[in-house]
């Protein structure tokens, strides 16, 4: 036997075998929608008797399996199904012919069998046949279970008779040795006269009618049967079926402690009613209900007397016991090497027994025999169902890591050179359920917490395969989803040599592909989510700046609506990445090219102004300002940011991100104000600056001169301009040194209101220089102070040494810090803003004389608001 049945469970040794194949030409959908219903009567309770029999359905089975079937009678073809289509009258012939010549494939062991026939009307089809049923068609076939039950009983009454035939002495007959194929040319030539081979003999076919016994319902005959089997068998030391008479002990055992089964099917098996059971509950706590035919037990000598069915449940194995009689069934068939699919199955069955029994411990042990049990040649598909079960079993007693290591080994097995057609689709699947075994989520949200599971090394051999196999399947989407999974989440185990080999990879991937934010949804039903790259590159930190002094909106009670708010719309945002210390492992060798960021944004329609950069290696922190315009009024909340890196666009959360408290913001944006552009006819000052202002000039002026200053407004904004007032204001905390030094005429401003976009408007100012000399000795000496220059070159008063001499000498040049600038604050007010300028006047104030070098005035305007 070459073939293991890598599902097979202890109970199935109470089970009677019935193959279901289809017959010529029959669609798949159609046969396997029948064979669902055929399987559906998995157990039926035989009339006139207390006593169930369980049926075990397979559509394929080897026929060289079926040559062991004395040796273990589960494995015995007893039932076949046919399935077949027939149209016409005139195949009908050619069909019963072929039925009858797929009996013989199995025709030694058969009991019966039956025709299922679909599409055949008329007159062959109203012949009434025990063993053929006619169907209209496959949607039309109401009985099809009541047939197969009452097929599973015929084959009942066969079973029974064997049984019978069996156990019962007869004295003088000469037992026939039952022997399993390779055993029968070892036995040509002996002495079938010695005591040494009766017993042989007596011992296998009393563990064989244990085996009816079993199969026929009759759990505590089948138990004495063992034991007596085992005794006779270990005498002879016959090892290969004392290992089938411990087995059959074992799984007696089982049936008898978990009546529900060992292969985790919820609801595979309805155990019946029996006192003998219940006597057995007794001395076994949590024992439950066997399946006793009292009438049956005296057909082997063995008294029906109630009083001894309480001993004789002694013969049945407690919990430990059953372990031990497997290790020692396993042992004895280890030493015949063309035995080791029974051995391989029987380690299968012992685990399902420890899995129960939650000893992980030594079920790793038994499988750990199995993997190294030598089956001869297998095909790649034997190979791959064979480390396919064996990490289903070590995933039923909990070792979730080595489960995962056979199936990585049979994903690879669907890949080997030696296929002509690799199955990367079957690959890919199997390396996909290894995931959770190595600690490994495709989310990347499970990542984001901080602390890593699992083997970094393993994972990222594990999602390199999955890229690989993913590509083979000619999946690019794919691929790039996985990769970026990759970059993402093990960016601070790579090398890097290897970050350069990851991202040149999917850079190659992503100009085929690129990569997204969408969900990839895989045949299977699995979700692949999104994976943001919020390591490439790091964000530190987030903070919302306001808008320029220039670009604020000012409120202005008598203008603006008491409902309008004066909170400033978003414009832009700063985010730093990269520490040059701790974050130095995270970077990837030369640049970090991000072709687009961009704000993220919701609510409002919102214009994000992209912006690109390039993060050289070791480059620390890195501040990068994201501008965005809002295009309606209302309330902006600010998420995130969106990236594009190495052709993979993410939406990146602030909410998400390591060490950033910020989870994002809320900003009201205010409906659209005037925009004027301000420009002078002064040239430019390139002597004061500030954030505040947005034009300087500067000019010379001697005491009581005056100089006329125009300034032009343009309306560069999509709002009119429908009222225009300009103030201005003295910054000085030396007043009575000054006069009227600004004045200017709005009426022909104002004539040209309402200033439309793109319009423009003029305004005169005179600037006088107006100053008061009146001041006292004490004024004089604050004012005095060496090296003070409105243009930072150093100036002396001339009267300085009349007023008032000092005894000390100050150097000719001080510092710039202590120079006292006085201002003109000028402000245009429009219909729905306020604009200020700021005009410097006489920084510190001196006695000028006709005679003295003229002074510097700087004129400093303010850049007008500009809002969107």
């Amino acid at each position: 036997m070459s073939v293991p049945d890598y599902m097979q469970c202890a109970e199935d040794h109470q089970t009677v075998l019935v193959v279901v194949q289809p017959m010529g030409i029959v669609p798949e959908d159609q046969f396997f929608r029948i064979y669902k219903r055929i399987s559906s009567v998995s157990q039926v309770s035989i009339r006139d008797s207390q006593r169930v029999l369980f049926i075990r359905y397979r559509h394929h089975y080897p026929p060289e399996n079926n040559e062991w079937g004395d040796f273990q009678t589960h494995r015995k073809v007893v039932g076949l199904i046919s399935v077949t289509s027939c149209n016409t009258a005139k195949e009908w012939p050619q069909t019963s012919d072929r039925f009858h010549g797929q009996k013989e494939v199995f025709g030694s062991t058969l009991y019966d069998s039956r025709l299922l026939v679909f599409g055949l009307q008329g007159e062959v089809a109203e012949q009434q046949r025990t063993d053929v049923a006619f169907y209209p068609s496959y949607d039309d076939c109401p009985d099809v279970e009541k047939r197969v039950e009452d097929f599973v009983e015929s084959i009942f009454i066969v079973l029974e008779s064997k049984r019978l035939d069996r156990a019962t002495d007869k004295s003088g007959d000469k037992l026939q040795l039952l022997c399993v194929p390779f055993e029968k040319k070892d036995f040509v030539g002996l002495d079938t006269d010695s005591r040494h081979y009766k017993k042989r003999c007596q011992g296998r076919m009393r563990k064989h009618v244990g085996d009816l016994c079993l199969q026929a319902g009759m759990l505590q005959d089948a138990l004495v049967h063992y034991h007596m089997a085992v005794e006779l068998l270990r005498s002879v030391n016959d090892f290969l079926w004392l290992g089938a008479a411990l087995e059959g002990l074992c799984s007696a055992s089982v049936i008898f402690h978990y009546p529900g089964g060992t292969s985790g099917k919820s609801g595979a098996r309805k155990p019946g009613v029996s006192s003998a059971a219940d006597a057995g509950k007794r001395h076994r706590p949590g024992a439950q209900e066997v399946l006793i035919d009292p009438g049956a037990l005296t057909t082997n000598a063995i008294s029906a007397d109630t009083s001894t069915e309480i001993g004789r449940a002694k013969n049945c194995l407690s919990q430990e016991d059953i372990i031990e009689k497997y290790k020692e069934a396993i042992s004895n068939y280890g030493k015949y090497k063309s035995a080791g699919v029974i051995e391989l199955e029987a380690c299968i069955k012992a685990v399902r027994v420890l899995a129960i029994q939650k000893r992980a411990m030594e079920a790793s042990e038994f499988l750990q025999n199995a993997v190294y049990i030598n089956l001869g040649q297998l095909s790649e598909e034997e190979k791959i169902q064979r480390y396919s079960v064996l990490s289903e079993l070590y995933e039923l007693i909990g070792f979730h890591r080595k489960s995962a290591f056979f199936k990585r080994v049979a994903a690879m097995q669907c890949v080997a050179p030696t296929i002509p057609e690799p199955g990367w689709k079957a690959c890919y699947k199997l390396l996909l359920e290894t995931l959770p075994g190595y600690s490994l989520s495709l989310d990347p949200k499970d990542f984001s917490k901080g602390t890593h599971r699992g083997w970094a090394a393993v994972q990222l051999r594990l999602l390199h395969e999955l890229v690989y196999a993913s590509r083979r399947m000619g999946n690019p989407g794919l691929s790039v989803r996985h990769l970026s999974f990759l970059l993402q989440t093990m960016l601070d185990f790579l090398s890097d040599q290897e970050k350069k080999e990851v991202t040149q990879s999917l850079e190659n991937y992503t100009s085929k592909c690129p990569g997204g934010m969408e969900v990839i949804s895989l045949p299977d039903g699995l979700k692949l989510p999104p994976v943001p790259f919020t390591k490439l590159p790091i964000v530190r930190s987030v903070s919302l700046l306001n808008l320029p002094a220039s670009l604020r909106p000012h409120k202005v009670k008598g203008l603006l609506g008491q409902g309008m708010s004066s909170a400033s719309p978003f414009i832009y945002s700063p985010i730093t990445m990269h520490s040059r210390g701790d974050e130095r492992s995270k970077k990837i060798g030369e640049y970090l090219h991000v072709s687009k960021m961009s704000i993220y944004s919701s609510s409002v329609d919102f214009e994000s102004l992209p912006a690109a950069l390039s993060l050289p290696a070791e480059s620390g922190l890195y501040p990068v300002t994201l501008v965005g315009v809002p295009r309606t009024a209302g309330n902006i909340t600010i998420n995130g940011y969106h990236t594009s890196v190495f052709g993979v666009s993410s939406d990146c959360l602030l909410e998400g991100l390591v060490g950033v408290k910020s989870s994002g913001c809320m900003v009201e944006v205010v409906p659209s104000l005037p925009r004027l552009q301000l420009c002078t006819s002064l040239p430019r000052s390139a002597h004061l600056s500030s954030e505040d202002l947005s034009t300087s000039v500067s000019l010379q002026l001697f005491n009581g001169e005056t100089q006329q200053l125009t300034i032009t407004l343009e309306n560069i904004g999509t709002e009119m301009l429908n009222t225009l007032e300009l103030t201005s204001k003295t910054l000085s905390t030396k007043e009575k040194l000054f006069g009227e030094f600004l004045t200017w005429d709005l009426q022909d401003a104002l004539s040209h209101l309402p200033l439309k976009s793109g319009q423009s408007v003029s305004i005169p100012v005179n600037i006088s220089a107006k100053l008061d000399f009146s001041g006292q000795e004490n004024l004089l000496h604050d004012l005095n102070d060496d090296g003070i220059s409105v243009t930072g070159l150093p100036v002396s008063s001339p009267l300085r040494q009349v007023l008032k001499p000092r005894a000390e000498n100050k150097p000719v040049g001080t510092d710039a810090s202590k120079n006292e600038f006085n201002h003109v604050k000028v402000g245009i007010l429009s219909s729905n803003c306020v604009h200020y300028f700021f005009f410097p006047s006489l920084s510190a104030v001196e006695f000028l004389q006709p005679e003295c070098t003229p002074k510097t005035i700087f004129l400093c305007i303010l850049k007008q608001a500009q809002l969107t």
